[in-house]
Parts: C-alpha cells; structure tokens; sequence
C-alpha cells in the first residue's frame, strides 16, 4: 500500500509495486494497469498513474502502444532499432557495449558528465537520463562528490543485454 504522508513521491511509490507485480506475476507482452485503473485501485491523480508508468518505461519494464495500451517488456519490431531510441538510451547503450566488452571495468570510473556531454553533444539532462537508466538497471553506482563506477559484474542485469 502507499503511504501519503511518507517521505517517498506517490509516483515513485506506485512504481516499485507494479515493478514487483511485473517481476512476480506478469509475462512479457502482458497489459500492465492502465493510468486509469492506477487511479482508481492507488486513489491518485491521472498526472501521478501517468509518472508512474513513465518511470517503469524509463526502466524498459514497459513499453506502450499508443490506442492500445502498456505492455510488459521492451517493444518489438522497429522500435528496438537504436536509430529510433531516444538518445539517452543509445548513450546508455553505448556505455553498456564498451563494459561488457571490458573497456570499463568493474569497481572503475566511467567517463564524466562533462566528457559524455562533450562526446555526444547532448543537453546535460539527455546524459543525466542516460546515466539515471544505467543506475536504475544496475549497470553503475555513483557515489556523492566522487563520480560514477561500473558495477561489479556480479552485479550486472540478468543475461547483461542492456536496455532496448
């Protein structure tokens, strides 16, 4: 259940129980809740339902279908080309490549803000949702006035594919 008065957004709080609803009960290709549906069983806003789902697409949990819906899993088809990706999934995609392939190693920095801004000539937030998405998937850790390091490989995603 949600706590109003917690310390944690609603948004957030709604998210990690669908998480632990996708992972323990739902198949990929499964509908997910609709914003409406959220609305009615977490009594939110449609704007909370909405933030919700958005951090579960973020996370490539979810994807939707515009007139029909979320479903559980990255999409099919087309989609997963990395020219369509949205550029902060093809950065994160880019760094994923370059650790499972050793060029960053585990427990080491990998390269900064300022370098990946540099690199790909992206606004600040486009790296900043790049690097969110690697932490959230469990590919980086960063620690405070320090930088960002590669997980140790134990640690990795499942079958360590990336985000799609």
């Amino acid at each position: 259940m949600i706590d109003p008065r917690g310390d944690t957004h609603l948004y957030l709080q709604i998210s990690a129980i669908l998480r632990a609803r996708i992972v323990d009960e739902l198949r990929p290709g499964s509908p997910v809740p609709s914003e409406a549906e959220i609305q009615r069983e977490f009594g939110v806003a449609r704007t909370t339902a909405r933030r919700a789902i958005g951090v579960l697409r973020t996370e490539g949990l979810v994807h939707t279908i515009q007139g029909r819906g979320t479903f559980v899993g990255p999409q099919k088809g087309p989609a997963q080309d990395v020219s369509r990706r949205p550029y902060y999934r093809r950065i994160a995609h880019d760094l994923i490549e370059r650790i499972t392939a050793g060029e960053l190693a585990p427990r080491r920095p990998i390269p900064g803000e300022l370098a990946l801004l540099q690199q790909y000539g992206v606004a600040r937030e486009t790296v900043r949702r790049a690097m969110a998405l690697l932490r959230t998937q469990g590919w980086i850790y960063t620690i405070p006035q320090r930088g960002s390091y590669v997980c140790p490989k134990e640690s990795w995603p499942m079958g360590a594919e990336g985000p799609n």
